[in-house]
């Protein structure tokens, strides 16, 4: 691999292009599920030494709304209790649910499309409170941490993101993704997945740390391969993605010891797996090779900012809170199976808005995806096509009428696209992303898509309603929104409304603390 690999821009574009739904593909494209493969939902390594976690947890203070904010209040400290709530929120199994038959279904913190939870997530810790430093795996199966190194390897993740910083902070939250869990069902197409999954888990693990009182910022930019090397990760199989270094910085920590090689015992996902080169190659193109490389990529000259129109449509003053605090908010969390035809008010579409798209601390620039509505019931509303100004909190009316059918249809053809109150698309002008920041800026674009769907997961469920992520027709929704959106590529939909009914389970036995 060299430098100039995450430049060759060729590989993203073609990737996007051979990914992109149609009716035709989906109609054409002959996979079926093989469930005799379908991989296990738990990486599980059976001979590291297991450190149960806290199962009583401190509580999310505050309103959900106000975590969504970012802002931590009164800093505080990172203790082992602090960390588990951080990974259980995030990361961990809310509830159970046994079906007819006896198949016991278990529900994440965060959505996973297919609910196929592909994504892994490991610990750096080098200054928690009751916990040793080392190198861990979460596994949400048994809520435990699993020891992969010991000693404190801090500064080789800050060399390896070029940011000094991750070596004073109490822990870095490492977020990777196993590609064959999401492309047993979805194939190369999988690697959007990857983000647009990891993106809705670290919506809530940013809102989790600021209900903490806990710093947290995102970091997009690491030498690759040194970062898998640590967690001794298969790169054929599995990847880093993003950083999450948390916690009051202090001293940054002493040399790391030598990162020698690791290959820990794994038991296999399934019997076979289905390798799908399209998905490595594009991951390839879009790493980062040495920290000089990580410097001159994350300080791309950002974007031009985009000329606001007159005449918006002004939304409603957004609720600053929801009367539903976080933990609650998150316990509650589930993917919308079926909408009723009942309207949300332009209150609360506004407050999602708003508070989805004020962007997260990290090392890119926020405004890389556009939204896109299809209004169908908001009170106060026409109904019609919109492209929102988070900068204005305001709507631009693309053309006024009834769209629930079209809706639907770019949903490709599914019932919550039709049923939903509102329907958010996520494009982006990916012509002059990737001129910018290389291969890894469809990381980037990918990845801010499914944070703001993660956030407005949030901020719709903090509310009292639900949300549902969905896949696409990728030309026919630009055609839709076109002229306005021409020249940009569907990344991912977001679906809000009123559930038919409730969610039905069995809650975990987690105690969040009320002191």
């Amino acid at each position: 691999m060299s430098q100039s690999e995450n430049r060759d821009i060729r590989v993203a574009r073609h990737y996007h292009d051979r990914t992109a739904h149609s009716s035709w593909s989906v109609r054409q494209g002959g996979h079926y599920l093989d469930w005799d493969v379908k991989p296990f939902l738990y990486k599980v390594y059976p001979d590291l030494p297991v450190i149960q976690l806290p199962r009583e947890l401190p509580s999310l203070a505050g309103d959900a709304l106000e975590a969504l904010s970012g802002a931590p209040g009164a800093l505080g400290d990172l203790t082992l209790e602090a960390l588990a709530a951080l990974l259980f929120f995030s990361a961990g199994i809310t509830r159970k649910k046994t079906y007819p038959g006896g198949e016991e279904m278990h529900f994440r913190a965060a959505p996973s499309t297919g609910a196929l939870y592909q994504t892994e997530v490991y610990v750096l810790a080098g200054a928690v409170r009751d916990l040793a430093a080392g190198v861990y795996h979460f596994c949400p199966g048994d809520f435990s941490l699993r020891r992969l190194r010991g000693g404190d390897f801090r500064q080789e993740a800050a060399q390896a993101a070029a940011d000094p910083a991750i070596a004073g902070a109490p822990a870095t939250v490492i977020v990777t993704a196993i590609y064959w869990r999401n492309t047993w069902k979805y194939q190369a197409r999988g690697y959007r997945h990857l983000f647009w999954d990891s993106g809705t888990m670290l919506a809530n693990l940013l809102a989790t740390a600021a209900a903490l009182s806990l710093p947290a910022r995102l970091v997009t930019g690491f030498v690759d391969s040194r970062i898998n090397h640590l967690v001794g990760l298969d790169p054929d199989k599995e990847a880093s993605l993003e950083l999450v270094p948390v916690g009051v910085e202090g001293a940054p920590a002493s040399p790391a010891p030598s990162v020698e090689p690791i290959a820990p015992r794994i038991i296999p996902l399934s019997s076979s797996e289905q390798d799908y080169p399209l998905l490595r190659e594009l991951h390839a193109a879009s790493s980062l090779v040495d920290p000089d490389e990580v410097s001159q990529w994350r300080f791309a000259t950002p974007l031009p900012g985009r000329g606001m129109p007159s005449g918006l449509l002004h939304l409603p003053g957004p609720r600053t809170r929801a009367g539903r605090d976080l933990s609650e908010t998150i316990l509650r969390r589930a993917s919308t199976r079926q909408f009723a035809h009942v309207p949300i008010s332009g209150e609360e579409l506004s407050s999602v808005l708003f508070h989805a798209t004020r962007g997260v601390a990290a090392d890119f620039p926020s405004g890389l995806v556009d939204l896109y509505l299809i209004v169908n019931a908001v009170d106060g509303l026409p109904s019609g096509a919109y492209c929102y100004w988070p900068q204005a909190h305001g709507l631009e009316l693309l053309k006024e009428g009834e769209f629930r059918g079209q809706a639907g249809y770019l949903c490709l053809e599914q019932a919550l696209g039709f049923d939903a109150s509102s329907v958010i698309f996520f494009l982006a002008d990916l012509p002059s992303i990737l001129p910018r920041y290389g291969n890894r800026g469809y990381r980037l674009a990918n990845l801010e898509a499914g944070l703001i769907g993660g956030r407005s997961y949030l901020g719709a469920y903090a509310q009292g309603f639900g949300a549902s992520g969905l896949t696409f027709y990728d030309s026919e929704v630009v055609s839709f929104f076109s002229p306005h959106a021409e020249g940009k590529d569907a990344l991912f939909v977001t679906v809000l409304g009123r559930s038919v009914k409730g969610v039905p389970g069995t809650t975990v036995p987690i105690q969040i603390s009320k002191s």
